[in-house]
């Protein structure tokens, strides 16, 4: 299956939605939070067909939790799945992380020791949801601020073999990536040197907070950071021009001005696709 590359766009956030509407700006693509829109009608999926319309969008859930223990919940695959055909995107995509613990959901991205049997356990799953789904579906790595004694592998390393063992895609967060790095005091080019770049279907860029003790905090709500546009450009030139995405999720500016951000990334495309 090819995948196609839709080029710079940014996660499509409720402050905005009205500019959007009255406005049609330029946007190449849109990621929706697949969790917005699994609901039975009314103004969500009003507006989810009104974006539908005019522009690609693709799907980035948030509480799947393959790395959960609960066995997997088919009525939200079910809804996940006629969601993406309603939609059309082209690949679904959610957190390598668990979510929920005996019918109990966290609402957090919780993360997961880097061992064999973790890995043969959640690339299990991946395989079984992409089944269903029936497109590419993507993992994506996290943030993390803690680290668990029982590791067996790296962090690289681990995301590399669930995607292996589910034959599954990435959906590759540069300043995760770089937050985890300063976090955990590995070297962030390192972990770029290991990564599959035939697998990786779309990437995200975003700020980060830097706090007084130097962990840094996965916050969506800064402008990117010099380091991970450096991080982004090696990343884009190793998949030959990934669909990008901007997130930001709090202290909003105003749309054109969080396009402008997005569209950054385009400094940094020094191949194209």
């Amino acid at each position: 299956m090819t995948i196609p590359k839709l080029g710079v766009g940014l996660g499509l956030r409720v402050p905005h939605m009205r500019y959007i509407f009255d406005q049609q700006p330029e946007v190449d693509v849109f990621e929706l939070i697949s969790e917005n829109f699994l609901v039975d009608g009314g103004p969500p999926l009003r507006n989810l067909d009104r974006i539908c319309e005019r522009y690609p969008v693709v799907l980035h859930g948030v509480s799947m939790g393959l790395g959960s223990s609960d066995a997997l919940d088919w009525d939200y695959l079910t809804r996940l799945k006629a969601l993406v055909q309603r939609s059309g995107s082209p690949w679904a995509s959610d957190h390598l992380c668990w979510t929920r613990n005996n019918n109990a959901h966290l609402h957090d991205l919780l993360p997961l020791p880097y061992t064999e049997r973790v890995a043969q356990f959640i690339g299990q799953r991946a395989a079984i949801v992409q089944d269903f789904l029936g497109v590419p579906f993507a993992l994506e790595n996290l943030s993390s601020y803690v680290a668990f004694e029982q590791s067996e592998m790296s962090e690289w390393e681990f995301y590399r073999r669930v995607c292996e063992i589910g034959d599954c895609s990435m959906m590759f967060d540069v300043n995760n990536v770089y937050v985890s790095a300063v976090n955990h005091g590995f070297d962030p080019w390192e972990y770029l040197a290991h990564i599959p770049y035939e697998r990786v279907v779309q990437v995200h860029v975003a700020g980060h907070t830097r706090r007084d003790d130097g962990t840094c905090l996965d916050t969506h709500d800064h402008h990117v950071c010099d380091s991970v546009w450096e991080l982004y450009r090696h990343v884009y030139e190793q998949t030959g021009g990934v669909t990008t995405i901007l997130e930001w999720d709090d202290n909003y500016l105003d749309f054109p001005a969080t396009l402008a951000e997005a569209h950054k990334a385009r400094a940094y495309h020094e191949v194209t696709s």
